[in-house]
């Protein structure tokens, strides 16, 4: 159960989405209280990136609404979008510029200038390991730099807020590592949700799991929960067993 005493930080209530006739995500509900890191887990196709874009604002829902720090998304972007940072699986990142060129071009973007735009690239550079490849053309850099200079973009700012897909996808396992250290650092200050398919970021990052199947949320409850058929794999066969319908989840456990 959330504290009441702790604000929400990310909601999302009754979200449908429908392209055409097709059923992207449909009724998920569910927040997010402040300084939790959330893991979005399912499979390719689940529909958590079309979940992730409605939070974010690249798409509207069909059905539904989503806020972020108390904020609609959809009629107070602006405000909503001063609390969030996001992160999409293939970073924002113009390759012809170098990721000190990027920092600077969105952090004006953001508003900052000066000795304030300034502090916070310093911050985010030292935040994200990024001293020895600023002055390179991000073309240039390994996937492992490329992730750490979208996570330096989504952090400019200085959100409460931060979202992001498939963060570690295409990582190598040392790159993983350090990403995931990044990610439970930064939570002592941040709300964090992050989509994976891969289920070791669950108990290596998570407070809690949000499972999603078929466009439906199936799972919501902690690490310790999923595994209560013995492991998180198991119970994530169990849920997203292709060959069963979704049906949703009740607060704390699977749905039944």
């Amino acid at each position: 159960m959330t504290d009441v005493s702790t604000p929400v930080m990310i909601e999302a209530k009754n979200l449908s989405k429908f392209f055409g006739e097709f059923m992207a995500i449909r009724d998920i509900t569910f927040s997010v209280p402040q300084g939790q890191i959330v893991a979005f887990l399912g499979p390719n196709g689940a529909g958590k990136t079309t979940t992730m874009r409605i939070l974010t604002g690249f798409l509207g829902p069909s059905e539904g609404s989503a806020k972020i720090a108390g904020f609609d998304i959809a009629s107070h972007r602006l405000k909503a979008a001063k609390h969030l940072g996001y992160l999409p699986e293939n970073g924002p990142l113009y390759e012809n510029m170098t990721p000190l060129e990027l920092l600077r071009f969105f952090g004006e973007a953001h508003g900052l200038k000066n000795n304030s735009l300034q502090k916070r690239i310093d911050t985010v550079v030292d935040q994200c390991a990024l001293q020895h490849v600023l002055e390179k053309p991000i073309s240039k850099l390994s996937r492992g730099y490329r992730q750490r200079v979208g996570l330096a973009q989504a952090l400019l700012h200085d959100p409460n807020v931060l979202i992001m897909d498939e963060p570690t996808a295409g990582l190598d396992p040392n790159q993983i590592r350090e990403f995931r250290t990044n990610i439970t650092n930064l939570a002592r200050a941040k709300t964090v949700l992050l989509s994976t398919h891969i289920l070791q970021e669950v108990e290596a990052v998570a407070d809690r799991v949000l499972v999603i199947h078929d466009g439906r949320l199936v799972f919501d409850g902690t690490p310790e929960e999923l595994k209560r058929d013995g492991s998180i794999e198991q119970s994530f066969y169990n849920l997203t067993d292709y060959g069963k319908p979704s049906a949703p989840a009740a607060e704390g456990g699977a749905a039944s």
